[in-house]
């Protein structure tokens, strides 16, 4: 079973930046899922397994950088930060796919509220 552990969410002002962190326990290609109370889980941004592909949403394209650390850590920047972001954050390991059946291991989510 592949753990995933996920750090860094917060509370941040419009215009801010924050980073979230995901580790696995193992190397797979990752992505960030993100969702709101009442609401289906949205795509936000995956890396490939080598971390030489990337694909976001357009939502925050420009503003959401994923990247990856070692083999088996993955960072979500996100900058000019927007109350529309307010969401979980769920990191994901599986393939580099856009829908979230593309993943078979969730970390336990973690908050981002953007205050206006």
């Amino acid at each position: 079973q592949v753990q995933l552990v996920e750090s860094g969410g917060g509370l941040v002002q419009t215009g801010g930046s924050l980073r979230l962190s995901c580790t696995a326990s193992e190397r797979y290609a990752m992505g960030w899922f993100r969702q709101v109370a009442g609401k289906g889980r949205e795509f936000v941004a995956t890396i490939s397994w080598s971390g030489d592909r990337t694909t976001y949403t357009d939502l925050v394209k420009g503003r959401f950088t994923i990247l990856r650390e070692g083999k088996t850590t993955v960072y979500l920047q996100m900058n000019s930060l927007k109350p529309e972001d307010t969401a979980i954050y769920y990191c994901a390991a599986g393939s580099d796919g856009t829908r979230w059946s593309d993943y078979d291991y969730w970390g336990q989510g973690t908050q981002v509220t953007v205050s206006s």
